[in-house]
């Protein structure tokens, strides 16, 4: 259900729908979309700060208020296994489930604790944006820049209407979602680029960006994987506070055994920004040494982000270590025509289109 309310002393539209995944628990409502599970009292709104309990119901106030529609290769997400070299519409709404004192896109994902009161962004329907992703001729449409989980009434009405166009949806997220909310947008969404910080430490976590908890981002990738999502995974290595080596290790330790080997998995580089000026970039012998680890250990598919003309921003056969896939920055150079080595045949994880 759409509420439409209006603001008469400003003359603005508002437009608010009734949220997915809520329910009534002691008079207050209880939201089950993030793992946070915020127990909201009336007028109030949840960490999120932008699903708010109005006389017992739970509203979504940011819904169709995008603060950025672009086209991006959807090697930016980073995304290298799923349609390589094609184009990806990307959208956000302002906010996010999390509080990272090192957000690249703090701008629009903090907006909100940093002061802001009203619901920003420019309106769109979900029709407009399945339209302009067909008229720029994107294959994907891809909600990020900040977390879809906040926006998540959007996306899935959305991404609903990209199926029916024949066009890909894909997630950039935290993984804070519930097995819930996984269960509810697997029906439409094909791939995800599931996002740690500091190798899933709990401290780290804690005192960095506000999460009381780092398990349910594993449940969420046990969920995906359940419901057969193409999943690739990052981790942002921030240096003296999220770069332990034992952390790394248990991390894609966790994804070997649980996920598989053939996971493409994302080593990132930190750049000082929003909180966290005062750190240095990660030095890149330490992402190498990493990314070592994680062959060690058996990963497949190895990257390097944040570091243009690296040698592991392309992709390798591996076994017979052929370059399969050559990327300059996000942009793709030369890719496979199908999913096989053409040197040893051996049989490569990716999407083609």
């Amino acid at each position: 259900m759409i509420t439409l309310m209006f603001n008469y002393s400003r003359n603005i539209k508002i437009i608010m729908k009734e949220a997915m995944l809520w329910s009534k628990e002691n008079g207050n409502i209880r939201c089950n979309l993030c793992a946070r599970r915020c127990l909201i009292q009336d007028g109030k709104t949840g960490f999120c700060l932008v699903r708010k309990n109005i006389k017992g119901k739970l509203y979504a106030l940011n819904y169709g208020k995008l603060i950025s529609v672009s086209v991006d290769p959807i090697e930016k997400k980073p995304l290298f296994h799923f349609l390589p070299g094609s184009m990806a519409l990307s959208i956000a709404a302002a906010g996010c489930n999390f509080a990272c004192k090192f957000c690249q896109n703090w701008e629009i994902s903090q907006v909100y604790r940093e002061g802001t009161q009203e619901v920003v962004g420019e309106e769109y329907t979900p029709e407009e944006i399945v339209s302009l992703a067909v008229e720029r001729e994107c294959k994907t449409i891809s909600y990020t820049y900040t977390e879809p989980t906040i926006f998540f009434e959007f996306a899935y009405d959305t991404s609903r209407l990209a199926k029916k166009k024949g066009l890909k949806n894909m997630f950039v997220t935290n993984g804070y979602m519930t097995p819930e909310a996984v269960e509810e947008i697997s029906k439409y969404l094909d791939a995800a680029t599931v996002d740690f910080k500091g190798s899933a430490n709990s401290k780290f976590y804690l005192e960095f960006s506000s999460v009381p908890k780092v398990e349910p981002i594993f449940e969420c990738l046990l969920e995906m994987k359940k419901r057969k999502i193409f999943i690739e995974i990052t981790d942002l290595i921030i240096p003296r506070i999220g770069d332990k080596e034992e952390d790394f290790v248990k991390l894609v330790k966790w994804i070997h055994e649980n996920l598989g080997s053939e996971i493409p998995f994302h080593i990132l580089r930190f750049f000082p920004h929003y909180k966290l000026t005062g750190i240095p970039p990660t030095p890149i012998s330490l992402m190498e040494k990493f990314a070592e680890k994680a062959k060690e250990i058996g990963m497949k598919y190895v990257y390097l982000g944040n570091i243009p003309g690296h040698e592991l921003e392309h992709t390798y056969c591996p076994n017979c270590g052929e370059k399969l896939i050559e990327r300059v920055g996000f942009f793709v150079r030369s890719k496979l025509k199908v999913n096989k080595c053409p040197k040893c045949g051996t049989k490569i994880n990716v999407i083609l289109e």
